[in-house]
């Protein structure tokens, strides 16, 4: 086990051992690795005029960065879950398997569903029981960027990672007539604090054991379930000494949870993915809260185009570099291919752009052009200084010390390794 200082004190040799040379960044394979860090899309059967899709949720072991792991709730085990993607007027049906021990509904926020649908317990439908089914049907409806998530224990249950995206396309979409473009990006954003979710989790299941024990007993009651008829029938509960739950706090921490971890479509830098771009080309980027932090999204060189907000699209689209990206909200941006180079995307909320406390981490992650030259990737030829800059000028040379230069030159290879970008630096 590494404590902080062995990472410190070995920080410089890893992170010179942990490079993406501009031939691995650009090539084939690198975009196929990436898109493993994008959003999975979620497969459908037709069932008549219907769209059958399927979601199951179970607990899972998630990595949002090299090395750091923890378990964790998930639909289709992934985080965030599939994509379900449907054009609008599509009949949808998703049939929802409960694997775990715990309570869950889906909830499709921005949609709208029938209301017995959406998924809130206890006032459209019932919890989904331990390994038990649900079928949700509705008609894809409003277009535009959304998504799904649990509505059960939501405060635990969203920051574990029970979300997903869901688009409903229209097919003559005004966004693309007035932006013509061929590539597009689902970034879906969250928060955590994975201390809460691993105690949290352990509470709960433990307090489902019980329930599910009396329950087969017949010895469960709406006092222990903590549902009543009305408010009256609560009332009386008081008055009999019924104690609610956020009186004795059954909770394993009273402490609301302090997120420690942020993430893009589950991944934390330097595991998060890259939006390639090429000179010239518009790409459309959905951006979707499903969190409880807002995160001030900021784009170096580039104003991008405010086309979307939650699914409805613009009339007057406007510019901007940052947009702040508040909890359940969704944005679609455009950004135009007009400054070539690899430009970063993140949060200025720094707090927001670490791993555990430890900058830089969370939601930070490049633009990059795919058709970037490769002598635009060579740090020294850009350097200011002459000491690193094997461009420098004879006068330049002459004012100099050589073995200092020699030494220094050594050092910076031996610390930095070769002298393209991008590299990978885990500890400023």
């Amino acid at each position: 086990m590494m404590d902080r200082r062995d990472f410190l004190a070995t920080g410089a040799v890893s992170t010179a051992g942990t490079l993406f040379f501009p031939g691995n960044l650009l090539a084939e394979e690198t975009k196929i690795s990436n898109k493993q860090k994008l959003v999975q899309p979620l497969s459908f059967k037709m069932d008549g005029e219907w769209k059958e899709f399927e979601l199951y949720i179970d607990v899972h072991t998630h990595e949002p960065a090299p090395g750091f792991k923890y378990h964790t709730l998930a639909f289709n085990d992934m985080i965030p879950g599939p994509e379900i993607r449907v054009n609008a007027g599509d009949k949808v049906r998703v049939k929802f398997i409960n694997k775990t021990d715990l309570n869950h509904t889906i909830h499709w926020h921005g949609v709208y569903v029938p209301w017995r649908m959406d998924g809130v317990p206890f006032v459209t439908q019932l919890p989904v029981m331990p390994k038990n089914e649900f079928i949700y049907e509705f008609v894809a409806e409003p277009e535009g960027t959304h998504f799904y998530h649990c509505h059960w224990g939501t405060l635990m249950h969203m920051q574990a990672g029970m979300f997903g995206s869901l688009i409903v396309e229209n097919p003559n979409d005004s966004i693309k007539k007035k932006f013509p473009y061929e590539r597009e990006y689902t970034l879906v954003y969250s928060s955590h604090d994975t201390n809460y979710i691993r105690e949290e989790m352990n509470s709960m299941l433990e307090r489902m054991k019980q329930r599910s024990y009396l329950m087969k007993e017949g010895r469960f009651n709406s006092e222990q379930w903590a549902v009543f008829d009305n408010k009256e029938q609560f009332a009386a509960s008081l008055e009999n000494g019924y104690q609610p739950p956020y009186v004795t706090n059954r909770r394993s921490n009273s402490d609301l949870p302090q997120a420690n971890w942020f993430t893009v479509n589950g991944k934390s830098y330097p595991s998060t993915p890259y939006l390639f771009i090429k000179s010239g080309e518009n790409i459309r980027i959905r951006l979707i809260n499903a969190g409880a932090e807002t995160h001030h999204l900021h784009l170096h060189g580039h104003d991008f185009w405010m086309v979307a907000d939650d699914g409805v699209p613009l009339e007057h689209p406007f510019k901007r570099n940052t947009v702040p990206l508040t909890p359940g909200k969704t944005f679609d941006i455009i950004v135009e291919g007009k400054n070539r180079g690899i430009w970063t995307f993140h949060d200025h909320d720094t707090r927001k752009v670490t791993n555990n406390g430890l900058y830089p981490g969370g939601n930070l992650l490049a633009l990059v052009y795919e058709d970037l030259p490769a002598d635009e990737l060579i740090i020294s030829k850009h350097s200011g200084n002459p000491m690193y800059n094997s461009n420098a000028g004879m006068g330049d040379m002459k004012k100099m010390d050589t073995t200092k230069n020699d030494n220094m030159g050594a050092m910076n290879k031996m610390m930095f390794g070769e002298d393209k970008l991008p590299k990978i630096a885990l500890d400023e």
